[in-house]
């Protein structure tokens, strides 16, 4: 009996462990997660996906079959993917059944594409044959282009490289062929003997420039002949430029200007370098080293596959683990327990996917495109988290990422970018007497217009071929057609030196038809109209302090500052809901750009950023920059020259165009750089949204924010219908009582300022007094005031004690008792005569702006302070309000 207890007894214990031990299997995944038949634990969304990820195939046992849609591809496995990723070069079904020949044999190009032939069956755009870009595999659509590619045009210059160059640019003493055939056979037009013409100057060097640029101030001969003193007087204009600079500024050897804390910085700003000169070393940190040039890098760390860190810190190499000899002080790298121990080979580590044995412990590791999630398990990389995985478009999936493109713009099969549709794009660039045209691919080489001063900022309308730039010497901003930009009739003064002193950036809202710019001597952003510039409005004029560049999307415009508090600043386009976007780590903010396709902000030295590309040797002074499709391309003064960058990586640094005079802003044309939009002000019946003067994109803060605003000019304020404009407000103060009776208000008394008064209340006799002063000094105003309210205390108690008054609640009557005067009673009014006024209350005949016997209703510029009080704002401001928009049905 006891024998079968026994039994029993085992029996149960054994059937309890292995109850327990099942229990603990089944816990080991955790939720969300499916364990295999191995034992393995994956996601539960990689079940049933055609991909074994339990290495047992048990995730896609019992699984129901996929029907896929219309647009999509059926995989020789099941599943399904985009119909567009048919035949485009890179396998995403997981047994590459839509890259497969017998798939993609059948392939025929459309109408609009080439076909690439071979066994490729690819197609790419039309418009790309023969631009100088390989596009096809094989090469095919840059083949038989020698008929249009080695002959240029009667009008242009071949060089021996095949390039082609206007001829202007032949002769120069500028290699811009690249390869010196430009200047070959040029000795006679250089030699000493050549002359200039009746209206131009010889520079010692042999050029000529007109002869009203000679003695400006400012040298346009490479050698500075043209300023030099015993030419220009003995204080010539080199002295007088020498003098410019303030007392928060450095003056570099050569006269330039520039900020005094960039004075032995490390970073070279003047031309010459002189900010750099003399300057004492720099001492590193114990962590860093030092390099030869001075800077300090942080040292390298015990990192990677070769290195080894022992537990007291000392770094080894890892060959020198477990090879019985004792490499760390705390001989951490000979344990032995560990050495010679495979943790792989029990359940592969616990690893879900790769287990790498080491000679110490192992690592769990992951196949490409996946990661670990914790040390063991491996998850899907969503490559699509970073913002430059892709051109333009990112789609992640299992294991990978796909890559497209927007609208206009195809994915290049062999760059694997997105590469515009159409016409080639083209740069243009300000070398300060000119303006060149530059084909970034073919380099070739044109000039658009020549004679300039100082030509500094540019931008283009494309759609309408039209030129806008600036020439910061006369202080002007000029349009013009781009073929006809280089005759001076064609050319016109939008604005003039009236209203610029130191014009900066130039950008155009190709939507509206408005441009903008920057004025860093009015510290100002500004509007005007773009084809006459005869509307014009100064946006921003506070808290600015050196403002540059500004580039525009269709609802805000960017601006960047590089004054004492360097800042990048977004407003819309109509001046309002103004933003710092930048202003830590931030030192001089050259140059900004938009990158619209993708909705991203280029800047020169930015924030929440990643640095595209830093180096002295690449880099000198960075001026201006423009981004299109993959490509960065930017201005430098000290190198004087163009060149272009990949967006993405910063690498692949080339030369567009080099041996220039001080280029400064560049730009794109293209029509996919200014996208087409509904102009907000045209879509309604009235045009120029029934605005008298500007009409202005409004941005869209909230469901409620209108599309539009309208804008006065100066002196100017929008009238009540929000469209029209009337003579601004001058806030002053007439010293002038007025007693108003009716309206439906109850013995409203107030003081007139301008054309509003405020309310002060009912059944009151007293009235505010304001006094008018300039903008001087708190203490000293505060003080005026005083007097001035204690003359007003003293007139008051004179006329108490001879003034007699009722009230009623309407109207006010009030009995005024002097010698000399029968009794009377006045109505509505003062004792000064009001015949003849209706309506607005208006200043009384002979009382001044503030200043006592000053005569006439014109106020002068000064700030109004009310003494005892704060005025409340009764009018409706112009952004507060959506203006109304008519429409037509279509």
């Amino acid at each position: 009996m006891w024998t079968d207890i026994r039994k029993l007894l085992i029996f149960h214990l054994l059937a309890l462990k292995l109850h327990s031990s099942k229990g603990a299997e089944a816990e080991e995944c955790e939720d969300g997660q499916f364990q295999c038949n191995n034992k393995r634990c994956i996601p539960t969304i990689w079940r049933c996906d055609d991909d074994d990820d339990c290495s047992d195939n048990s995730d896609e046992e019992n699984c129901a079959r996929k029907t896929c849609a219309p647009a999509e591809f059926a995989c020789a496995n099941g599943q399904c993917v985009p119909g567009r990723w048919r035949c485009d070069g890179e396998p995403e079904c997981p047994d590459g059944s839509d890259e497969a020949d017998a798939t993609c044999s059948k392939q025929t190009c459309p109408p609009e594409k080439f076909d690439c032939g071979g066994s490729t069956n690819k197609c790419v755009s039309v418009s790309w044959r023969c631009d100088g870009e390989r596009d096809c595999e094989n090469g095919s659509d840059e083949e038989d282009c020698a008929a249009d590619a080695k002959s240029c045009p009667k009008s242009e210059f071949q060089c021996a490289n095949r390039k082609c160059l206007a001829p202007v640019y032949v002769c120069d003493g500028d290699d811009d062929c690249d390869d010196g055939s430009d200047e070959l056979k040029c000795s006679s037009r250089h030699s000493p003997t050549t002359t200039c013409g009746p209206h131009e100057f010889r520079c010692n060097t042999s050029e000529c420039v007109p002869v009203m640029w000679s003695c400006d101030g400012d040298p346009d001969c490479p050698d500075g002949s043209d300023e030099w003193p015993e030419r220009c007087g003995s204080e010539g204009s080199q002295s007088r430029r020498r003098m410019n600079c303030t007392v928060e500024e450095f003056r570099c050897a050569n006269g330039e200007c520039v900020r005094l804390a960039w004075k032995c910085d490390g970073d070279p700003d003047c031309k010459d370098k002189s900010d750099e000169a003399d300057c004492p070393l720099l001492t590193c940190r114990p962590d860093e080293f030092q390099c030869g040039d001075g800077s300090c890098i942080h040292a390298t760390k015990c990192e990677g596959p070769l290195k080894f860190l022992c537990k007291n810190g000392e770094c080894i190499d890892r060959a020198k683990v477990c090879d019985n000899v004792k490499d760390c002080k705390d001989r951490s790298d000979e344990p032995k327990k560990e050495c010679g121990l495979n943790e792989c080979s029990l359940n592969n580590g616990g690893c879900s996917h790769i287990c790498l044995d080491r000679p110490i412990g192992y690592e769990c590791h992951c196949p490409t495109g996946y990661q670990l999630l914790d040390k063991r398990t491996c998850g899907d990389i969503d490559e699509c988290e970073s913002p430059n995985a892709c051109s333009q478009i990112c789609i992640n999936y299992k294991g990978d990422f796909k890559c497209e493109c927007y609208q206009g713009y195809e994915m290049d099969p062999v760059t694997k970018t997105c590469k515009a549709e159409g016409k080639s794009p083209y740069l243009m660039f300000t070398n300060r007497h000119e303006i060149r045209r530059v084909d970034p691919v073919k380099k070739d080489y044109s000039q658009v217009l020549a004679t300039q001063k100082n030509a500094v900022a540019l931008d283009i309308d494309v759609a309408n071929n039209r030129l806008f730039w600036c020439d910061r010497f006369h202080r002007n901003i000029y349009s013009a057609l781009i073929p006809e930009a280089s005759v001076p009739s064609q050319q016109v003064t939008l604005v003039d030196s009236g209203s610029l002193l130191s014009p900066e950036g130039l950008a155009l809202d190709w939507v509206q038809h408005n441009l903008y710019w920057t004025d860093s001597g009015h510290k100002t952003v500004s509007v005007a109209s773009a084809y006459d510039g005869l509307k014009r409005k100064v946006l921003v004029d506070t808290e600015l302090s050196e403002p540059r560049a500004i580039a525009l999307d269709p609802q805000f415009m960017y601006w960047s500052d590089w004054g004492t508090r360097a800042k990048i600043e977004k407003a819309g386009m109509n001046g309002v809901d103004r933003q710092v976007l930048v202003s830590d780590n931030i030192e001089w903010p050259n140059g900004i750009t938009l990158d619209v396709a993708n909705r991203r902000l280029v800047d020169l030295n930015g924030a929440h950023r990643r640095t595209h590309l830093s180096s002295s040797e690449r880099l000198g002074h960075p001026y201006a920059l423009a981004v299109f499709e993959d490509r960065i391309y930017w201005t430098d003064r000290e190198r004087e020259a163009v060149y272009s960058a990949n967006r993405l990586t910063g690498r692949d640094v080339s030369t567009l165009a080099e041996h220039l005079n001080d280029p400064h802003d560049i730009v794109v044309f293209h029509p996919l750089r200014q996208p087409q939009g509904p102009d907000s002000c045209n879509l309604g019946s009235e045009a120029n949204g029934g605005c008298e003067y500007l009409c202005l994109k409004a941005p869209q803060i909230t469901e409620h924010s209108p599309k539009y605003t309208c804008a006065c000019p100066t002196g100017q304020d929008l009238g009540p219908d929000m469209r029209g404009c009337v003579p601004g407000e001058s806030v002053c103060v007439s010293g002038w009582l007025l007693v108003e009776a009716g309206g439906g208000r109850k013995g409203v008394m107030g003081s007139l300022a301008g054309s509003e008064h405020f309310l002060l209340g009912e059944n009151l006799t007293v009235a505010v007094l304001g006094v008018v002063i300039p903008i001087v000094p708190i203490v000293a105003t505060v003080v005026f005031g005083l007097l001035c309210t204690g003359v007003y205390l003293v007139w008051r108690n004179y006329r108490v004690n001879s003034t007699k008054s009722m009230n009623f609640d309407n109207p006010v009557y009030r009995k005024t008792t002097g010698e000399g005067e029968e009794d009377e009673i006045h109505i509505g009014r003062t004792d000064s005569g009001m015949s003849g006024q209706h309506g607005h209350h208006p200043y009384p005949v002979g009382v001044g702006c503030g200043v006592v016997g000053g005569g006439g209703n014109t106020c002068p510029q000064f700030i109004a302070l009310p003494l005892g009080g704060s005025m409340p704002d009764p009018g409706t401001h112009w952004y507060t309000e959506q203006p109304m928009l008519s429409t037509t049905a279509k």
